[in-house]
């Protein structure tokens, strides 16, 4: 696994990560409940031998505070490690709604002005405007999502050290 910063790394909202491990589920549980031990100042989680959630600790609670998902699972006879770095689930997919929601009402209304417009009607005088609102809508939640991306910067680069310190060393050479 190269571990070095690239462009894609700051382009992609949630970046991932797929090593190969000589351990078991179980001892590459122990291990990661170790060095949060070790780190309890500066991480909290949860770790069983399938999946695992590392957060990093902070005085206060952001909506996008980000996490390190890591799940442990079986392929080709060996041991993978998963990892995924963002938000939680419950704000990644309210995001994802609000993309969904306010696209579908901005192609509703403009196909209302649209067809208004072919059909030389004045029913729906409104439609235009309405969707422009919701292109500002859409604006205003990409524009939330990197205010919260960048806010969050920090605690990346914490978790970022967290998986390379504690998972990079049992990645299994080829």
């Amino acid at each position: 696994m190269q571990t070095e910063e690239t462009t894609l790394d700051k382009i992609r909202t949630r970046p991932r990560f797929k090593m190969f491990t000589h351990l078991t589920k179980e001892e590459y549980a122990e291990n990661l409940k170790n060095y949060l031990r070790e780190h309890k100042d500066e991480f909290s989680g949860n770790i069983n031998k399938e999946v695992a959630t590392i957060c990093v600790e902070t005085k206060y609670d952001t909506y996008w505070k980000p996490r390190l998902s890591l799940r442990t699972e079986e392929e080709d006879d060996q041991i993978v490690i998963r990892g995924v770095f963002g938000p939680s689930s419950a704000v990644w997919t309210f995001f994802m709604f609000l993309y969904f929601s306010f696209s579908i009402l901005w192609m509703t209304f403009f196909t209302m002005f649209y067809v208004e417009k072919q059909i030389k009607s004045n029913d729906f005088p409104w439609a235009l405007s309405a969707s422009f609102i919701m292109l500002a809508c859409i604006a205003a939640t990409y524009i939330a999502a990197r205010f919260g991306q960048s806010k969050a910067k920090d605690e990346m680069q914490k978790l970022r050290r967290f998986a390379e310190e504690s998972t990079l060393q049992f990645e299994k050479k080829n």
